[in-house]
């Protein structure tokens, strides 16, 4: 899937910052210190925004309904503040620092749009985890099972059960609510350069619309059979773009790097995003439950057609090896799927050669991702820092190298095109 943004050539100059917003500086605080105690612990500064942000939204709340702030809004707000590894915000923050910005108006509006997008990602996931029945989260019941067992005795199952999704599609609805607002205020914000407004919201508007795309294309899959390349597109959608692209590329326009910097930073972030959302679809298969902290074969026991799973498909299909067929076709999208089961999916997905070819994909993207970073105008010590979080992100350290494709992949060459390899 190409970029929309144009590549231009890059400049040999450092990235320019846009004017600071009017009255930035009253505290007459130098402009690299609270930038500097952000580089420090970027999730913490992230999470200090959010305590302020949601503080705010929890009193409106109250106002309105003391059963929907307990029930809904402390649900929600709860479920932010725990957090993940906050990947978003961080990469939005170091794109920011490597294309020279962190005076504190830019701190500030960083800060903000990095607590939205965690925002955005609490509506994703709650939605998520109601379509796919997760009973989990982040070592906690999802929201829909929290709700439905606070209800079990004070209404039948069935109606327990529908009054825990409903509330789950409301909590979505209104973190969504929440990320809007939060980076509506800092649209209309006076001191904000216009230029610098104008592009944030577009690529907010664009990376929300690509989220549900990419969200819908993962459970079409789930019932009506797809190829490699769809499941690409998938995959582009829902890590490339949303997780680790469009963050890149927020923390360019906030840092008012020009386009040919923002555009290569896009194009590293498209292929580290990418090669996440491959390893995370292995590490579903092949990882330790006990280092990803979820159960293996989440993906086949909700018959999601990773591209892994698409790719041994498509490579048993071509081999007319029925038996691997078999397999595949008796394990997706079994909820009870044992783990003698499972354990016959990992050997098809081996034997294919198909988890080769994957390995082999996400380390030429890993080598793609260095290669765009390191021909971007970049500050060199927060461009070390990015590096090492995509270097995170990729978990490509030590993997299958490019020779190590299987010869039987090669008749999927073709399907890549479709994501922009």
């Amino acid at each position: 899937m190409r970029s929309t943004q144009a590549i231009g050539r890059l400049t040999a100059g450092p990235p320019r910052r846009p004017p600071a917003a009017t009255g930035a500086q009253g505290s007459g605080e130098p402009a690299a210190c609270g930038a500097r105690a952000v580089d420090e612990d970027v999730p913490g500064a992230v999470g200090r925004e959010l305590r302020d942000l949601l503080a705010d939204r929890l009193a409106d709340c109250h106002g309105l309904d003391p059963v929907f702030a307990r029930d809904v809004a402390e649900r929600t707000a709860r479920f932010t503040r725990r957090g993940g590894r906050r990947i978003r915000p961080r990469l939005l923050w170091w794109s920011m620092r490597a294309c020279g910005g962190g005076d504190p108006a830019q701190v500030r509006v960083a800060l903000r749009t990095a607590a939205a997008l965690e925002l955005l990602q609490t509506c994703a996931l709650v939605h998520d985890d109601l379509m796919d029945q997760a009973p989990t989260r982040r070592g906690a019941p999802a929201l829909h099972a929290d709700v439905t067992a606070q209800y079990a005795g004070a209404a039948p199952q069935p109606a327990a059960q529908r009054l825990g999704a409903s509330t789950a599609v409301l909590a979505g609805d209104l973190a969504l609510a929440w990320a809007d607002d939060a980076l509506a205020g800092l649209l209309l914000k006076p001191g904000l350069p216009r230029d610098t407004a104008h592009q944030l919201h577009e690529v907010w508007r664009v990376m929300r619309t690509e989220m549900v795309a990419g969200q819908y294309l993962d459970v079409r899959g789930q019932a009506v059979s797809g190829t490699p390349g769809r499941s690409l597109r998938a995959a582009c959608l829902k890590s490339a773009l949303y997780t680790v692209e469009r963050p890149l590329q927020l923390g360019a326009v906030l840092a008012g790097a020009d386009e040919a910097t923002t555009g290569t930073l896009r194009r590293a972030g498209r292929c580290a995003g990418l090669a996440f959302q491959l390893r995370d679809d292995l590490d579903d298969l092949f990882a330790d439950p006990r280092v990803t902290g979820k159960p293996s074969g989440a993906d086949v026991r909700e018959g999601t057609p990773t591209y892994p799973l698409a790719v041994a498909r498509a490579l048993a299909d071509t081999a007319g090896d029925r038996q691997a067929l078999g397999v595949l076709d008796h394990a997706m999208g079994r909820a009870g799927l044992t783990d003698g089961e499972l354990a016959a999916v990992r050997e098809v997905v081996a034997g294919t050669g198909a988890r080769d070819h994957v390995e082999a994909r996400i380390a030429r993207l890993d080598r793609r991702c260095l290669r765009h970073l390191g021909e971007a105008a970049l500050e060199p010590a927060a461009a070390g820092r990015l590096r090492g979080l995509l270097a995170e992100i990729t978990g490509s350290a030590g993997k299958a190298p490019e020779s190590a494709v299987a010869p039987r992949a090669t008749t999927l060459a073709a399907a890549g095109t479709e994501a922009g390899r």
